[in-house]
């Protein structure tokens, strides 16, 4: 048994003892935006603890490396006690049972995001029995997404309107 495994195997008995709703925010957050601080935020409202799971796809070209994305984003909730940062590779339905999270959270801007999510949903809740809650973006943010704050960072735009100030981007940019 490695000691990542340890881990989450002491921290599922925890969360059996304490009998936490915990809820796995699954994503690249390639950066993490408003929008993104404002799913958890909200998120929170409903949950106990909210694992922002950075997934691992090779096949994916990310702007910043994974370690800045943990570092980032491990900041940014330093004061917070319900929110964990962690990453995986793998079925985010397999990662959800490990860490022992009865939900997945998933935010929706559009109606196309909706199709996609919905059919994720019903193949977690089959093969896991996880539920899938939805929160629907506030409109400040649905023109906000990671894929356009990276082009933007690529052509040295700011993009301090679309990322949380305390995230210190502009520290972690490629030169």
């Amino acid at each position: 048994m490695g000691v990542v495994d340890l881990k989450i195997e002491t921290r599922n008995l925890e969360l059996e003892t304490r009998n936490l709703k915990v809820a796995l925010f699954p994503g690249t957050f390639d950066p993490f935006t408003l929008g993104h601080l404002s799913l958890v935020e909200r998120g929170l409202r409903l949950v106990d603890e909210i694992i922002i799971a950075i997934g691992v796809n090779l096949n994916k070209k990310t702007y910043f490396s994974l370690e800045q994305r943990i570092e980032m984003i491990s900041r940014l909730f330093e004061t917070n006690q319900r929110v964990k940062v962690m990453s995986y590779d793998g079925l985010t339905v397999d990662f959800a049972t490990k860490t022992g999270s009865g939900f997945i959270m998933r935010g929706l801007r559009s109606v196309s995001d909706f199709e996609y999510e919905k059919s994720i949903s019903d193949i977690n809740h089959q093969i896991a029995g996880i539920e899938t809650f939805l929160l629907f973006t506030e409109p400040q943010y649905s023109h906000i997404s990671s894929s356009l704050v990276r082009e933007l960072l690529t052509y040295g735009k700011s993009v301090s309107a679309f990322v949380p100030q305390k995230l210190n981007i502009d520290d972690y940019k490629k030169i």
